[in-house]
């Protein structure tokens, strides 16, 4: 994903209005009118609709506290990660809050999971929105691999609860890895799963340097797959895709709601081995928290996450990676459309 600077660009008149309708369109519910809380179809990634099947229903109250319990309530510190996804992330659970009365400070870009996770552990932020598989396999090491979100989330919840913080109501979108390649080199190459690979022989696969040690990356292409002549290429989480489209490597690591799916140019191959899991976000924050800011803090934030379904989170990461939006501003037109603000 390209990762776009929270300060930037804003919305022109006529755009935002498009937008704002757009984003309307896709969040399927406001947070008071109870909308379905199942996983929806991208259409970018293969084996999501079986997925769907499994997305645990998130338990408390989705709707939005009233007034502005937030006021008074002390300070906190919120982080977000370091591509344009988690930007807009961040500026949707923390506009929330703040008009609800909360007070936020928003630290983007922090950096990856493990950078994250040690400064929410640290004490240097309060909250942050993680993806439930990378807590569950990246975070908490746990070696076995879930098949279902359920399992995912309740492993996360308890290396969560290990270190002193909650997860919360998980979005019914999912944002997993995977791999792709151009319809042209699928075709040439007779790709249609992963599993495919094999029978090319050495093969480039280009993708964040972290991917290097992860299973949801080299390591479990090679462990599961067998996939023993890739040769993997580092490059800055992003331009992936530039790198693919300059033919300089054959095939890249992706996320399911990247924006550039949609163009219809790439093909993902069907993950038959399961290694890139079940990627609901859930928001993680610390329990101390939790207690000092009362009810109405996650209530609200479970209400921001009950709107972000497949469609949403693709028109949004639209507006941000190929429009060159800002993230705060593309937030803000889907909270105002979903009257959330």
């Amino acid at each position: 994903m390209k990762s776009f600077s929270p300060v930037g660009r804003t919305l022109g008149t006529v755009a935002a209005v498009s937008l704002a309708i757009t984003l309307s369109a896709c969040g399927n519910s406001s947070p008071s009118s109870g909308g379905s809380s199942s996983q929806q179809s991208s259409g970018s990634s293969s084996g999501s609709a079986s997925a769907s099947a499994s997305v645990p229903t998130g338990t408390g109250n989705s709707t939005l506290p009233s007034g502005q319990p937030g006021k008074g309530k002390p300070p906190i510190v919120m982080g977000d990660k370091n591509f344009s996804e988690e930007y807009l992330l961040g500026e949707l659970y923390s506009q929330a809050l703040r008009a609800k009365g909360f007070t936020v400070t928003l630290k983007g870009n922090i950096g990856s999971s493990t950078t994250i996770n040690a400064a929410l552990q640290g004490g240097k932020i309060d909250m942050y929105p993680e993806y439930a598989g990378v807590i569950y396999t990246e975070l908490a090491g746990n070696s076995d691999k879930p098949r279902s979100a359920a399992k995912t989330l309740k492993g996360a919840t308890a290396y969560e609860n290990k270190h002193g913080s909650a997860v919360l109501n998980p979005t019914p979108f999912q944002d997993a890895d995977g791999l792709a390649s151009t319809k042209a080199y699928a075709q040439k190459k007779g790709l249609k799963t992963i599993d495919d690979l094999k029978k090319v022989g050495s093969f480039t696969y280009a993708g964040p340097p972290e991917n290097a040690t992860r299973y949801q990356g080299v390591v479990g292409l090679k462990k599961a797959y067998g996939l023993t002549k890739l040769q993997f290429k580092p490059v800055p989480i992003g331009s992936q895709y530039q790198a693919l489209d300059q033919g300089k490597v054959d095939t890249i690591a992706i996320f399911t709601t990247d924006a550039q799916l949609a163009s219809g140019k790439y093909a993902v191959l069907t993950d038959t081995k399961g290694i890139f899991g079940f990627q609901q976000v859930v928001p993680v924050v610390k329990k101390s928290v939790l207690a000092k800011e009362g009810p109405a803090f996650q209530q609200t934030l479970n209400a921001v996450s009950k709107l972000l379904t497949t469609d949403a989170v693709v028109a949004m990461n639209k507006a941000v990676q190929i429009d060159q939006q800002d993230p705060g501003e593309v937030a803000k037109k889907f909270l105002q459309a979903n009257h959330v603000l």
